[in-house]
């Protein structure tokens, strides 16, 4: 991937701070907050803490960011001297790589950006040992090309990795080699290892502990594998300059047909916000079970040669603690038939040192590859999941993210010190072609010869690596942005129609709801005027039975439903004098006050009424009806038409 041309802005002013008297190491607070998500790695493995002030999952919209500052170099590191006058420091505050965790600095992108995050530099924008990616107990120079040892061995990477091509770089070793500085209490003196390293190196341990790194060790000379020692060139001293040479093949392009091949270049990292400065947060690549049945092979070969079996409760002399990186399957359920093929870079791939300008020869060849071995489909195809509380989680990459390859890896010993060397200019330059060197037989007494139009120059200085290895990460993130665009134009029609079939489908849920409310609102009116009607009736069937009074309500609904009255046939003209009169005995009729057409009821009188007046309007109690009105059957009857006698 070609370098892109933009101009570089100058590195911002280091920050120094006195070194404190109780200085807390600790990352994290357990403090609770509101509406905060906390980091998806753990800060001590095994806990996972509550949400904290000081590392936070960010979020991904421009919306909620608008209040931070864009920039384009980390705030981070500060400064803190070991020792008042001391030119190594500490680096504080700063998210350094842990167990399983990775941090890169991280920025906002502009507001009309897709994707909210994207890498930044971190200061001095140049080759130098990594800030972040580096033990804690190793000290730094401001520069950071001055490293200083505390105690065991501890190592350190720097900030760009050998992906491709031909780099040369040199270390100067301060003090190594087994010397003791003079204000040194230790009773074993200070060793450094150099070598090249992927990055499921461990931190808290020496170059060559296992097949991830490959290095030369300074007492013997020994180059040193798999911990495996084996006589390689000469000692090394404080004072001496060791070169270290790497050549890798071109980069193999991933198989487009293939979903799974590794070399699918993709990244997995979550943007958090730690002490004021964004990172990306990542898994750290795990170690392979094949690669680690390589050490326990050793193991094996080691106990069967002294004819008795290792304690596994052992540790080493110079290394402190590791614990294992991989999050696979436990060695006593591994099954031999499920290993998995180790693949290599191929002869093209060596490594090679020089101590004060002499070439030492070829110390690894056919060196392992640094991509991951491939997944099981099941695992590459694998969607990022939510936890419990609805926060993103950290998921295994099966691809390469971009930052794979071989670090200069440094590894010191007590109070060992060295200063990196990127070049270009060498304290001992190297051959113009050094693979021409090494593969003559005569490597060891051949003269260098200086640069002219006939022997170029075939190697490059690792210092231009930084500058190559930034624009490769800022084409990453330009990628990343247009395919974000790219799915948001894609599904924009789509949302769209989406969005309208959602709301036609509320709309016909809201309408059938109103018209099952309007239903439901009916019944219900209709069964409470029932209900009272039934009351009614009741009530009235009470006092009825009682012998108290019923009212009638003139105005209920329902009023008439169930009265029936007789039928009244109209009285011939001959009885139109008759007056009725009223009746000592009350009835329903005589003590309702209601009125029906057709029927005229007078206040206090009844239909029924056997009394009637005579023609002076005396009235005659037993007054016999003449015969002539009377007929067989006791009705009474007028000369014309008769009608039938009143009931009670």
């Amino acid at each position: 991937m070609e370098a892109l041309e933009s101009p570089r802005e100058p590195s911002p002013a280091t920050h120094h701070l006195s070194a404190p008297a109780n200085h807390s190491h600790k990352k994290r607070k357990h403090a609770a907050m509101v509406n905060v998500a906390a980091s998806p790695a753990p800060s001590d493995l095994g806990a996972t803490p509550a949400p904290t002030t000081e590392n936070l999952v960010l979020p991904t919209r421009h919306l909620d960011l608008s209040s931070r500052p864009r920039l384009d170099i980390s705030r981070h590191p500060m400064f803190v001297p070991i020792a008042p006058g001391s030119e190594y420091y500490n680096t504080e505050p700063l998210c350094n790589n842990r167990q399983n965790y990775r941090y890169t600095p991280a920025g906002l992108t502009p507001p009309d950006s897709a994707i909210a995050f994207r890498t930044i530099e971190s200061a001095p924008t140049s080759y130098r040992v990594s800030w972040e990616d580096r033990s804690t107990f190793v000290k730094v120079t401001q520069d950071g090309l001055g490293l200083k040892g505390e105690k065991g061995f501890r190592s350190a990477r720097c900030n760009a990795p050998v992906r491709e091509g031909k780099w040369y770089m040199e270390i100067i070793v301060e003090s190594g080699g087994g010397e003791k500085p003079p204000e040194s209490q230790r009773r074993q003196g200070s060793h450094v290892r150099l070598g090249w390293a992927r990055r499921e190196a461990p931190l808290n341990g020496p170059a060559g502990l296992d097949g991830y790194s490959y290095a030369l060790r300074d007492k013997t000379g020994e180059k040193v594998h798999l911990s495996r020692l084996r006589p390689y060139g000469k000692p090394v001293k404080s004072g001496d300059v060791v070169g270290m040479y790497i050549s890798l093949p071109p980069h193999r392009k991933p198989d487009k047909r293939d979903s799974s091949d590794p070399a699918h270049i993709r990244r997995a990292r979550i943007p958090i916000e730690f002490k004021g400065q964004e990172y990306f947060e990542s898994l750290e690549y795990s170690q392979s079970k094949e690669m680690m049945e390589l050490m326990n092979a050793r193991e094996r070969q080691k106990a069967e040669n002294t004819n008795s079996m290792p304690s596994s409760t052992k540790k080493s002399a110079t290394v402190k603690n590791i614990p294992s990186s991989s999050r696979g399957v436990k060695a006593s359920q591994q099954e031999p038939n499920s290993m998995r093929p180790l693949p290599t870079l191929g002869p093209d791939s060596y490594v090679a040192f020089f101590v004060n300008g002499e070439c030492q020869g070829i110390a690894f060849q056919d060196i392992f590859d640094y991509l991951p071995l491939r997944s099981s489909p099941n695992k590459t195809q694998e969607k990022s999941r939510r936890n419990k509380d609805g926060l993103r989680e950290h998921r295994e990459n099966p691809f390469d993210d971009g930052t794979l390859g071989y670090y200069p890896f440094i590894s010191l010993f007590n109070e060992a010190t060295v200063r990196i060397n990127p070049g270009p200019d060498f304290l001992c330059p190297p051959p113009p072609d050094i693979d021409a060197v090494l593969s003559s037989s005569d490597w060891a007494g051949r003269d260098i010869k200086p640069l002219s139009s006939e022997n170029a120059q075939t190697w490059r200085p690792i210092s231009e690596r930084y500058s190559e290895f930034i624009a490769e990460q800022h084409a990453l993130d330009a990628f990343e942005e247009a395919e974000a665009q790219k799915n948001h134009v894609g599904n924009s029609a789509k949302e769209k129609a989406d969005t309208e079939k959602a709301e036609k489908h509320r709309e016909k849920r809201r309408a059938q709801a109103a018209a099952r409310r309007e239903k439901k609102a009916k019944q219900a009116k209709e069964e409470a005027e029932a209900l009272e009607a039934a009351k009614r009736r009741k009530l009235d069937e009470e006092r009825l039975t009682l012998g108290g009074e019923v009212e009638i309500d003139l105005h209920a609904p329902d009023f008439g439903a169930n009265v029936s009255f007789p039928e009244i046939h109209s009285l011939p003209d001959t009885f139109h004098h008759y007056t009725s009169v009223g009746s000592p005995a009350p009835t329903v009729a005589s003590s309702a006050d209601f009125h029906i057409p057709g029927i005229v009821v007078r206040q206090g009188t009844s239909e029924y009424n056997s009394e009637y007046e005579d023609a002076d309007g005396d009235i005659d109690m037993e007054a016999q009806v003449p015969e002539a009105q009377r007929d067989e059957d006791g009705a009474y009857r007028s000369r014309e038409n008769s009608y039938p006698p009143e009931s009670e």
